[in-house]
C-alpha cells in the first residue's frame, strides 16, 4: 500500500454543494446586487479609462513614459466577471473573492494610469494626480497577491491544512512585504531603488502624498529583502498546486487541470509576449490574466464543460508550433535581410515566412499532436507497442500473481491512468488479484472474457479523460486483457497441475499405507493364526483325532475369512466384475443385483464402450452403480434404462434415466449426487441431474477418456 500524503485541505464537498444550484437555494437579491454590483464598478472603471485614453494626445503618454490604461484595466473586467459569477453562486468560497478585488483593483490601476497621464499634460495638473501618481507607482504593487492567493485558495477557497498551512501563511507574508514597503517609503528612496529617474512632465506633482518618513539606512535594506522574497513567496502557492495536482483524483482532479492549463497557457502568452514587444505584448499578458480568470471560473462552476485533457493536449501542440514559427520566421527573415541588404523587401518577407510555415509547421503539426497526445493520454495511439510491451512483461514474470501485476502496470503505463486493478477467476475457485496505483473513491469495471466466458475484471477511474473509453480504446484492452487472462489461466493450471501432482503422489502413498496396514493388521494375524491351527492339528492328529479336525475346520474358517479380506481388498482397488464382464456387464450384473424383478431394466452400451482407460471405466461403474442405487431407494420406478456410448472418441457418456418420481423442486443435493459429482470432476467430468416435466429423472455424467475435459 502506498502511504497517504497530509492533507492538504482539498475538500471542495462543500464548494461543490455552494455552486451548483441544485444543491442551495436560489442566489439571493442581495447577492446578486454586491456581485453585479462590483462587476459594474470594475467596467465602469475600465471604460473610464478607455475614454480618457481616447481625448489623451499620444504625445501626453510618451512624455509621461506610460503605457495605456485600458489595456491595464482590461485584464480587471476578465477576472471581475467570472468573480461576479462566482460571488453569485458560492459567495463564501473565498476565491470569488479574491478574483472581484483582483480585478477591481486592476482596473483601479488602469483608470489611475489613464488620469496620471491626462492630468499632467496640463499646467498645473489637474487634481488627482499625485494620488494617482501613488496608486500606480505604489500602491498598484498589491496586485501581487493576487496570484499566491489565487492558487493558495483554489478551488474550495480556504488555505491548505496540516504541514501547509504555516508554509502558506508565510509565503502570503512575504508577497505581502513589498506591497506593504512600496505604499510607505518615501519617493525618493524607492526612485533610486527604480534606478531610474521620473520623467520631466511628472516633476510637477507631489510624487509623495503619502508615505511614513523611513530613513534610507532602513528603507533600501527592507526593499532590497522584499523583492526577492516576494518572487520565493509564490513558489509555496506552486508548490501546493503541484502536491495537489498528484493527489487529487476525480471531479478534484479535474478542476485542478483547469489551474494547469491556465499555467500553460499564461506561459506560452508571456512567450508571445517576450517575441512582440510594445502595447501588443501588453495585450498579450493582459489575455494571459484573463485565461486564468476564465479556467478559474471553469474549473469551480463547470469543470465538464469542456474535454480540458483534450484542451491541455491541444493548447500544447499549437503553442509549441506557434512559438516555433515566430522564432523560425524571425531567424529566416533576419537571415534573409543580412543577405540580400535592400533587395529584400516586405513582400519578399511575406512570402519567404509563408513558405516556412508550409514547409516546417505543417509537418511538424501531426507528430507533435501524437507526442502530446501520449503525454495526455498514454500509448493508446499505439496498439501494437502496447501488445508488445505486455508480451514482454509477461516473459520476465513468473506466476500468476506477477504477471497479473506485469498486466495492471502494463494498462496504467498505456492509459496513463492512475489506478488499475485486474482480478481473474481461478480454474478451482477463489480470485486472484493484482493493483497499480491507489484505488479511487469511484471506479468502472470492463468484464475480462476467456474462451467466450467472463473469468474476471478490469477496474479503471470512473472519472478524468484517460478514463473515458472510445470503442477503439476498449478493443485494444480487450486484446491486452485477453492476453492477461490466458497467461493467468496458464499459470493458474500450472500451479493447479503441481498441486494435483503432489496431492497424486500423496494419495498414491496413503494408500499404499492403508495396503500395508490392512495386510499387517488384518492378513497377516489370520494367516498367522492359521499356520498355528496347522501346525498344533499335525502334532495333535495321531493322539487326538478328534481336537485336531476341530482345529483344522477353525483354520479353514480363518482362510475363508482372509479371502473375503482380500476380495475386499480387491473390490476396493477395482470391481472385479469390471475384468470378468465388461463395464457393460458389471453395469448390468449390478442393475439386476438392485432393481429385479421390482424394476425392468435395460442396458445399452456402444461397441466401442468397454475399450476405456482404467480410471474411466472405474469411474463409469461406480457412477452408474450409486444412480442404480438411488433409483432402487427413492423413485418407485416400474422401469430404467442405463446407456454407455463414446462420443466422438473423447468421452463416456453415462446415461440413467428411470420413470420414477424425480426429485422434489428446490431439494438439496444429498450425498449420493455430490459424490456423483465429485466422482465425475475428478476426471475433468461433469454430471448433471434432470427431471422431464412427464416424470421419471435422468442422470447424466460425461467423462473425458482423452484427458482434455468434458465437452457438449
Amino acid at each position: 500500500m502506498q502511504a497517504q500524503a497530509p492533507p492538504i485541505g482539498r475538500d471542495v464537498a462543500g464548494s461543490a454543494a455552494a455552486v451548483d444550484p441544485a444543491h442551495g437555494a436560489p442566489p439571493s437579491r442581495r447577492r446578486r446586487l454586491v456581485a453585479w454590483g462590483s462587476f459594474a464598478v470594475t467596467l465602469l472603471a475600465a471604460v473610464a479609462s478607455a475614454v480618457l485614453d481616447a481625448v489623451t494626445p499620444e504625445a501626453a503618454r510618451a512624455a509621461a513614459d506610460a503605457t495605456t490604461g485600458w489595456i491595464v484595466g482590461l485584464p480587471g473586467v476578465a477576472l471581475a466577471l467570472p468573480g461576479a459569477l462566482l460571488l453569485q453562486r458560492a459567495p463564501r468560497n473565498a476565491v470569488s473573492w479574491v478574483l472581484a478585488g483582483t480585478g477591481l483593483l486592476w482596473a483601479a490601476d488602469g483608470l489611475a494610469q489613464s488620469w496620471l497621464v491626462h492630468a499632467v499634460q496640463s499646467d498645473p495638473p489637474l487634481p488627482g494626480a499625485a494620488f494617482s501618481f501613488w496608486f500606480v507607482q505604489r500602491f498598484g504593487a498589491t496586485l501581487l497577491l493576487g496570484l499566491p492567493l489565487l492558487l493558495l485558495l483554489y478551488p474550495d477557497g480556504r488555505l491548505p491544512s496540516g504541514r501547509w498551512r504555516p508554509l502558506a501563511v508565510l509565503s502570503l507574508a512575504s508577497t505581502a512585504a513589498l506591497p506593504v514597503l512600496l505604499t510607505v517609503v518615501p519617493s525618493e528612496i524607492a526612485i533610486a531603488r527604480a534606478g531610474e529617474p521620473l520623467p520631466e512632465v511628472l516633476g510637477r506633482i507631489d510624487v509623495d502624498p503619502i508615505s511614513l518618513p523611513l530613513p534610507e539606512s532602513l528603507a533600501l535594506p527592507l526593499l532590497r529583502i522584499a523583492f526577492p522574497a516576494a518572487v520565493l513567496g509564490v513558489l509555496v502557492p506552486v508548490a501546493s498546486v503541484v502536491a495537489r495536482l498528484r493527489r487529487a483524483e476525480g471531479e478534484d482532479r479535474r478542476r485542478m487541470r483547469w489551474l494547469l492549463w491556465a499555467g500553460l497557457a499564461d506561459v506560452l502568452v508571456m512567450a508571445g509576449a517576450l517575441l512582440v514587444p510594445g502595447d501588443e505584448s501588453s495585450a498579450a499578458l493582459s489575455l494571459a490574466v484573463a485565461l486564468t480568470g476564465a479556467a478559474v471560473a471553469f474549473g469551480i462552476l463547470r469543470p465538464r464543460a469542456v474535454d480540458i485533457d483534450r484542451l491541455l493536449g491541444g493548447t500544447v501542440v499549437y503553442g509549441l508550433l506557434g512559438v516555433g514559427a515566430v522564432l523560425l520566421d524571425l531567424a529566416v527573415v533576419a537571415g534573409a535581410g543580412a543577405l540580400l541588404g535592400d533587395r529584400f523587401g516586405e513582400r519578399d518577407a511575406t512570402l519567404l515566412t509563408l513558405l516556412v510555415v508550409a514547409a516546417v509547421y505543417l509537418p511538424l503539426r501531426a507528430p507533435l499532436w501524437r507526442l502530446v497526445r501520449r503525454w495526455v493520454l498514454g500509448e493508446r495511439e499505439d496498439p501494437y507497442r502496447v501488445v508488445s510491451g505486455l508480451a514482454e512483461r509477461l516473459e520476465r514474470s513468473d506466476g500468476a500473481e506477477e504477471q497479473l501485476m506485469a498486466v495492471a502496470a502494463a494498462v496504467a503505463e498505456a492509459f496513463r491512468s492512475p489506478y488499475v486493478g485486474v482480478e481473474v477467476e481461478q480454474v478451482g475457485g477463489g480470485w486472484l488479484t493484482a493493483e497499480h496505483g491507489r484505488r479511487p473513491a469511484a471506479a468502472q469495471s470492463l468484464p475480462i472474457a476467456y474462451r467466450g466466458e467472463q473469468v474476471g475484471r478490469l477496474l479503471l477511474p470512473r472519472d478524468g479523460v484517460r478514463a473515458q473509453l472510445v470503442t477503439r480504446d476498449e478493443r485494444l484492452l480487450a486484446d491486452v486483457v485477453r492476453q492477461a487472462a490466458a497467461a493467468a489461466r496458464a499459470s493458474s493450471l500450472a500451479a493447479q497441475l503441481q498441486t494435483g501432482r503432489e496431492q497424486l503422489v500423496s494419495a498414491r502413498e496413503e494408500e499404499r499405507r492403508r495396503l500395508r496396514r490392512d495386510l499387517h493388521d488384518g492378513l497377516g494375524p489370520v494367516l498367522g493364526a492359521v499356520v498355528l491351527r496347522i501346525d498344533t492339528a499335525r502334532n495333535l492328529a495321531a493322539a487326538k483325532p478328534e481336537e485336531a479336525d476341530r482345529l483344522l475346520r477353525q483354520a479353514r474358517d480363518d482362510v475363508a475369512a482372509a479371502l473375503a479380506d482380500v476380495r475386499r481388498l480387491v473390490h476396493d482397488l477395482r470391481p472385479p466384475a469390471l475384468d470378468d464382464l465388461g463395464l457393460a456387464g458389471a453395469v448390468r450384473q449390478q442393475a439386476e443385483r438392485l432393481l429385479a424383478p421390482r424394476t425392468a431394466v435395460t442396458v445399452e452400451s456402444g461397441p466401442d464402450a468397454d475399450d476405456l482407460p482404467a480410471a474411466v471405466e472405474v469411474a463409469a461403474y461406480r457412477i452408474a452403480s450409486e444412480a442404480l442405487a438411488n433409483v432402487a431407494r427413492h423413485a418407485r420406478a416400474s422401469s430404467c434404462r442405463v446407456e454407455l456410448a463414446r462420443h466422438a472418441d473423447r468421452a463416456l457418456v453415462v446415461t440413467v434415466t428411470d420413470d420414477g418420481v424425480g426429485i422434489a423442486p428446490g431439494a438439496p443435493a444429498g450425498v449420493g449426487l455430490v459424490s456423483l459429482r465429485e466422482r465425475a470432476a475428478e476426471l475433468g467430468g461433469r454430471c448433471s441431474v434432470q427431471c422431464p416435466a412427464d416424470g421419471g429423472t435422468v442422470l447424466r455424467a460425461i467423462l473425458p477418456v482423452d484427458g482434455g475435459g468434458a465437452r457438449d
